[in-house]
Protein backbone atom coordinates (compact mmCIF):
# COMPACT_ATOMS: atom_id res chain seq x y z
CA UNK A 1 0.00 0.00 0.00
CA UNK A 2 0.97 3.92 -0.54
CA UNK A 3 1.64 5.37 2.49
CA UNK A 4 -0.36 8.44 1.59
CA UNK A 5 -3.42 6.42 -0.10
CA UNK A 6 -3.80 3.02 0.84
CA UNK A 7 -5.47 1.73 -1.64
CA UNK A 8 -6.63 -2.11 -1.18
CA UNK A 9 -6.17 -4.83 -3.46
CA UNK A 10 -9.53 -6.20 -4.20
CA UNK A 11 -8.92 -8.02 -7.59
CA UNK A 12 -6.20 -7.50 -10.91
CA UNK A 13 -8.46 -4.80 -11.55
CA UNK A 14 -10.40 -3.76 -8.57
CA UNK A 15 -9.44 -1.81 -5.60
CA UNK A 16 -10.57 -0.06 -2.51
CA UNK A 17 -9.96 2.98 -0.44
CA UNK A 18 -11.33 4.14 3.36
CA UNK A 19 -12.06 7.72 2.85
CA UNK A 20 -10.59 9.73 5.75
CA UNK A 21 -9.60 12.92 6.83
CA UNK A 22 -5.98 11.69 5.99
CA UNK A 23 -7.25 11.91 1.87
CA UNK A 24 -9.50 15.04 2.77
CA UNK A 25 -9.80 18.59 2.74
CA UNK A 26 -12.19 20.70 4.34
CA UNK A 27 -13.97 21.92 7.66
CA UNK A 28 -15.31 19.45 10.20
CA UNK A 29 -18.99 18.44 8.71
CA UNK A 30 -17.81 20.03 5.30
CA UNK A 31 -15.30 17.29 4.71
CA UNK A 32 -14.79 15.59 1.23
CA UNK A 33 -11.92 13.47 -0.60
CA UNK A 34 -9.49 15.70 -2.07
CA UNK A 35 -9.54 15.80 -5.44
CA UNK A 36 -5.40 14.84 -6.02
CA UNK A 37 -6.08 12.16 -3.69
CA UNK A 38 -9.09 11.13 -5.84
CA UNK A 39 -6.28 11.05 -8.97
CA UNK A 40 -3.29 9.16 -6.75
CA UNK A 41 -5.64 7.21 -5.82
CA UNK A 42 -6.50 5.74 -9.48
CA UNK A 43 -3.27 6.22 -10.75
CA UNK A 44 -1.81 3.83 -8.15
CA UNK A 45 -4.48 1.44 -9.10
CA UNK A 46 -3.99 1.81 -13.22
CA UNK A 47 -0.47 1.07 -12.32
CA UNK A 48 -1.29 -1.55 -10.06
CA UNK A 49 -3.64 -3.11 -12.99
CA UNK A 50 -1.60 -2.27 -15.55
CA UNK A 51 2.05 -3.28 -14.28
CA UNK A 52 3.61 -0.08 -16.11
CA UNK A 53 3.79 3.35 -14.83
CA UNK A 54 1.92 6.07 -15.74
CA UNK A 55 3.31 8.61 -18.70
CA UNK A 56 0.07 10.91 -18.08
CA UNK A 57 -3.39 11.01 -16.35
CA UNK A 58 -6.63 12.94 -16.36
CA UNK A 59 -9.57 13.13 -14.39
CA UNK A 60 -13.02 14.33 -14.39
CA UNK A 61 -14.41 15.09 -10.89
CA UNK A 62 -18.14 14.18 -10.54
CA UNK A 63 -18.87 13.87 -7.14
CA UNK A 64 -18.19 13.59 -3.61
CA UNK A 65 -16.66 10.92 -1.12
CA UNK A 66 -17.04 12.15 2.31
CA UNK A 67 -14.75 11.46 5.05
CA UNK A 68 -15.93 7.51 6.78
CA UNK A 69 -16.84 6.54 3.30
CA UNK A 70 -15.64 3.57 1.10
CA UNK A 71 -14.88 3.88 -2.47
CA UNK A 72 -14.47 1.27 -5.00
CA UNK A 73 -12.04 1.41 -8.13
CA UNK A 74 -12.77 -0.15 -11.05
CA UNK A 75 -10.05 -0.53 -13.98
CA UNK A 76 -10.10 -1.03 -17.62
CA UNK A 77 -7.22 -1.76 -19.99
CA UNK A 78 -8.86 -1.43 -23.39
CA UNK A 79 -5.88 -1.33 -25.18
CA UNK A 80 -2.41 -3.04 -24.10
CA UNK A 81 0.48 -2.52 -26.63
CA UNK A 82 3.96 -3.25 -26.63
CA UNK A 83 5.37 -0.25 -24.73
CA UNK A 84 1.83 1.37 -23.47
CA UNK A 85 -1.59 0.24 -22.23
CA UNK A 86 -4.08 3.09 -22.50
CA UNK A 87 -6.30 2.66 -19.12
CA UNK A 88 -9.50 4.10 -17.80
CA UNK A 89 -10.50 3.88 -13.84
CA UNK A 90 -14.08 4.88 -12.26
CA UNK A 91 -13.97 5.78 -8.61
CA UNK A 92 -17.48 5.20 -6.74
CA UNK A 93 -19.46 5.27 -3.74
CA UNK A 94 -22.20 3.04 -2.89
CA UNK A 95 -24.13 5.81 -3.94
CA UNK A 96 -22.38 7.70 -7.09
CA UNK A 97 -19.87 8.10 -9.38
CA UNK A 98 -17.48 10.50 -7.80
CA UNK A 99 -14.12 10.33 -10.55
CA UNK A 100 -13.26 8.81 -13.87
CA UNK A 101 -9.75 9.24 -14.79
CA UNK A 102 -7.59 7.61 -18.01
CA UNK A 103 -4.33 7.15 -18.48
CA UNK A 104 -1.42 6.01 -20.95
CA UNK A 105 1.08 4.40 -19.05
CA UNK A 106 4.26 3.16 -19.75
CA UNK A 107 8.16 3.48 -21.15
CA UNK A 108 10.43 3.59 -24.03
CA UNK A 109 14.30 4.14 -24.17
CA UNK A 110 15.35 7.30 -26.08
CA UNK A 111 16.17 10.80 -25.93
CA UNK A 112 15.95 12.52 -22.91
CA UNK A 113 16.64 16.06 -22.70
CA UNK A 114 14.60 19.36 -20.89
CA UNK A 115 13.84 22.87 -21.88
CA UNK A 116 11.77 24.10 -19.53
CA UNK A 117 13.59 26.26 -16.30
CA UNK A 118 13.01 26.12 -12.89
CA UNK A 119 12.84 29.75 -11.44
CA UNK A 120 15.37 31.66 -9.65
CA UNK A 121 13.83 31.35 -6.34
CA UNK A 122 15.50 31.10 -2.20
CA UNK A 123 16.05 27.47 -0.94
CA UNK A 124 13.27 26.37 1.11
CA UNK A 125 15.12 26.62 4.71
CA UNK A 126 15.39 30.42 3.42
CA UNK A 127 11.77 30.81 2.96
CA UNK A 128 8.46 31.15 5.60
CA UNK A 129 6.86 28.23 6.30
CA UNK A 130 3.09 28.10 6.06
CA UNK A 131 0.92 27.39 9.23
CA UNK A 132 -1.79 25.56 8.13
CA UNK A 133 -5.17 26.26 8.39
CA UNK A 134 -8.46 23.95 9.58
CA UNK A 135 -9.60 22.12 12.50
CA UNK A 136 -9.03 18.69 11.25
CA UNK A 137 -5.86 16.15 9.70
CA UNK A 138 -6.72 16.85 6.43
CA UNK A 139 -3.96 15.83 3.77
CA UNK A 140 -2.91 19.41 3.74
CA UNK A 141 -1.15 18.99 6.99
CA UNK A 142 0.53 16.11 5.35
CA UNK A 143 2.97 18.53 3.51
CA UNK A 144 5.09 21.17 4.37
CA UNK A 145 4.19 24.58 2.56
CA UNK A 146 6.69 27.28 2.00
CA UNK A 147 6.16 30.11 -0.22
CA UNK A 148 8.89 31.45 -2.38
CA UNK A 149 7.79 34.10 -4.31
CA UNK A 150 3.80 35.70 -4.07
CA UNK A 151 0.87 35.24 -1.65
CA UNK A 152 0.32 31.85 0.28
CA UNK A 153 -2.36 31.71 2.75
CA UNK A 154 -5.79 31.58 3.55
CA UNK A 155 -6.38 35.54 3.28
CA UNK A 156 -6.64 37.61 0.60
CA UNK A 157 -3.42 39.47 -0.21
CA UNK A 158 -2.49 42.92 1.07
CA UNK A 159 -0.75 43.86 -2.15
CA UNK A 160 -4.10 43.05 -4.22
CA UNK A 161 -4.00 42.07 -8.00
CA UNK A 162 -1.07 39.86 -9.33
CA UNK A 163 0.68 41.42 -12.30
CA UNK A 164 1.31 37.73 -13.93
CA UNK A 165 -0.70 35.37 -11.66
CA UNK A 166 1.99 33.18 -10.56
CA UNK A 167 2.61 31.66 -7.52
CA UNK A 168 6.14 29.51 -6.99
CA UNK A 169 5.44 27.28 -3.92
CA UNK A 170 7.60 24.64 -2.33
CA UNK A 171 6.34 21.33 -1.22
CA UNK A 172 7.45 18.68 1.00
CA UNK A 173 5.93 15.65 2.13
CA UNK A 174 5.78 15.89 6.32
CA UNK A 175 6.48 12.21 6.14
CA UNK A 176 10.18 10.25 5.22
CA UNK A 177 8.65 8.83 1.65
CA UNK A 178 9.48 9.12 -1.96
CA UNK A 179 8.21 11.38 -4.05
CA UNK A 180 6.26 9.68 -7.28
CA UNK A 181 3.64 9.17 -9.39
CA UNK A 182 0.97 9.57 -6.72
CA UNK A 183 2.50 12.06 -4.78
CA UNK A 184 3.20 14.35 -7.38
CA UNK A 185 -0.48 13.49 -8.24
CA UNK A 186 -1.63 14.70 -5.29
CA UNK A 187 0.48 18.00 -4.99
CA UNK A 188 -1.01 18.69 -8.77
CA UNK A 189 -3.93 19.43 -6.86
CA UNK A 190 -2.83 22.04 -4.46
CA UNK A 191 -3.49 25.32 -7.60
CA UNK A 192 -6.23 26.48 -5.77
CA UNK A 193 -4.39 28.78 -3.53
CA UNK A 194 -2.68 30.52 -6.57
CA UNK A 195 -6.44 32.14 -7.08
CA UNK A 196 -6.35 33.86 -4.15
CA UNK A 197 -2.42 35.15 -5.42
CA UNK A 198 -3.90 36.50 -8.70
CA UNK A 199 -6.80 38.02 -7.86
CA UNK A 200 -6.35 39.93 -4.65
CA UNK A 201 -9.60 38.62 -3.62
CA UNK A 202 -10.09 35.77 -0.91
CA UNK A 203 -11.20 33.23 -3.70
CA UNK A 204 -10.70 29.57 -4.22
CA UNK A 205 -12.42 26.88 -6.52
CA UNK A 206 -13.49 23.36 -6.97
CA UNK A 207 -11.93 21.42 -9.34
CA UNK A 208 -13.47 20.07 -12.45
CA UNK A 209 -10.72 18.12 -13.79
CA UNK A 210 -6.95 17.83 -13.82
CA UNK A 211 -4.50 16.08 -15.65
CA UNK A 212 -0.50 15.62 -15.23
CA UNK A 213 2.19 14.61 -17.28
CA UNK A 214 5.06 12.84 -16.32
CA UNK A 215 8.94 13.85 -17.09
CA UNK A 216 11.98 12.80 -14.96
CA UNK A 217 11.47 11.31 -11.89
CA UNK A 218 14.59 11.70 -9.62
CA UNK A 219 14.90 11.12 -5.74
CA UNK A 220 14.11 14.96 -4.02
CA UNK A 221 12.89 16.12 -0.55
CA UNK A 222 11.33 19.53 -2.06
CA UNK A 223 9.36 20.06 -5.24
CA UNK A 224 9.08 23.85 -6.43
CA UNK A 225 5.17 24.43 -7.42
CA UNK A 226 5.43 27.01 -10.52
CA UNK A 227 1.83 27.63 -9.98
CA UNK A 228 0.01 30.40 -12.81
CA UNK A 229 -3.53 31.04 -12.84
CA UNK A 230 -4.09 32.02 -16.83
CA UNK A 231 -7.74 33.42 -17.04
CA UNK A 232 -10.83 33.31 -15.63
CA UNK A 233 -14.17 33.39 -17.52
CA UNK A 234 -17.36 32.96 -17.03
CA UNK A 235 -17.05 32.12 -13.50
CA UNK A 236 -14.50 29.14 -14.38
CA UNK A 237 -10.53 29.46 -14.13
CA UNK A 238 -7.87 27.80 -16.01
CA UNK A 239 -4.33 27.23 -14.50
CA UNK A 240 -1.30 25.08 -14.86
CA UNK A 241 1.93 23.87 -13.13
CA UNK A 242 5.05 23.16 -13.35
CA UNK A 243 6.76 20.59 -10.95
CA UNK A 244 10.57 20.69 -10.49
CA UNK A 245 12.99 18.44 -8.19
CA UNK A 246 15.23 20.91 -6.28
CA UNK A 247 18.31 20.53 -8.64
CA UNK A 248 15.98 22.09 -11.72
CA UNK A 249 14.82 18.69 -13.07
CA UNK A 250 10.71 18.65 -14.73
CA UNK A 251 9.35 16.19 -12.89
CA UNK A 252 5.81 16.45 -14.45
CA UNK A 253 3.21 19.53 -15.85
CA UNK A 254 -0.16 19.56 -14.89
CA UNK A 255 -3.07 21.67 -15.55
CA UNK A 256 -6.76 22.36 -14.20
CA UNK A 257 -10.02 24.17 -14.52
CA UNK A 258 -12.29 25.08 -10.89
CA UNK A 259 -15.36 26.40 -9.77
CA UNK A 260 -14.50 29.72 -8.87
CA UNK A 261 -15.28 30.50 -5.42
CA UNK A 262 -15.49 34.12 -4.05
CA UNK A 263 -15.26 34.44 -0.29
CA UNK A 264 -14.92 38.05 0.12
Amino acid sequence: MHPLIPIETLSETRFALDVDWSVSVGRRGRGFLFGGAGLGAAVAAMEAASGRPAIWATAQYLSYAVPGSRVEIDCLLPSVGKYTTQARATIRTADAEVLTATAALGAREGLTDQWAKMPDVPHPDDCPQFDHWGDEDTISRRFHFRPARGHFGDKAPPSGRSADGQLLLWLSPVEEIAIDRIVLAIIADFLSPGIRNATGRSAGGNSLDNTIRYCALVPTRWVLCDIRIEAIAAGIVHGSMRIFAEDGQLMAVASQSMILRVRD
